[in-house]
């Protein structure tokens, strides 16, 4: 399922528009994004959107 998330990601033509920045890895970590994590780190902070780990007992498996 990962994978998917990642693939249709990468094909977000908007994305501003569509928020793709915003999703982080299951670890916090920020992983990819097609403009560089750097864009990536710079978007979140703008947008002063907190990286948050969601507990594993949340996360649907």
């Amino acid at each position: 399922a990962a994978r998917g998330v990642g693939q249709a990601l990468a094909r977000n033509p908007l994305p501003i528009v569509i928020p793709c920045h915003r999703v982080i890895g299951s670890n916090g970590s920020l992983g990819g994004f097609g403009g560089g994590v750097e864009i990536k780190e710079f978007l979140l902070r703008l947008e002063q959107a907190p990286s948050v780990k969601v507990p594993a007992k949340c996360q649907k498996r």
